[in-house]
Order: structure tokens, then sequence, then C-alpha cells
């Protein structure tokens, strides 16, 4: 009997450390800190790093809008 339970405790922890939750479409794991080869994008729903292979991140490159100077605006 205390076989079984030493072996149902030592199998319920390894799951629990085994266990990564997947975020961002299933592109990245939540993490306490990423990897050297990873990047932190989002923050998971416990307020982990959603870390993401940074080949997938998407980049979204906008150009400005020349709207006028700063220093033509201000006035003293």
């Amino acid at each position: 009997m205390k076989r079984i339970l030493l072996v149902l405790t030592v199998s319920l922890l390894l799951a629990q450390v085994t266990q990564a939750r997947h975020c961002w479409k299933k592109l990245g794991r939540c993490r306490t800190t990423c990897k050297d080869s990873e990047v932190f994008y989002l923050l998971c729903n416990d307020e982990t790093k959603c870390c993401v292979n940074p080949k997938r991140v998407p980049v979204k490159t906008r150009s400005l809008k020349p709207t006028g100077s700063l220093e033509t605006s201000a006035v003293w």
C-alpha cells in the first residue's frame, strides 16, 4: 500500500513538472524565464511570459506620415 502511494505521488509530481502550457496560437510556451533562443512576446493568463521563437513573431513595418516637426509646433 505504501509503495502504491509513493508511485502515485511521484507520478503526479512529474506530471505537474513536465506539463507546459502553450500560448499565442500554440506557437509559444508560458514560462517564468525564456530560453536564450526565445523572445518574450506576450503575457500568459497567470502572468508568466509567453516565450516564442523569434522567427515566428510578426514584425509590422509601417511608414510614418510626415505631420510636421515637433520643433515647429512648439510655441513658447
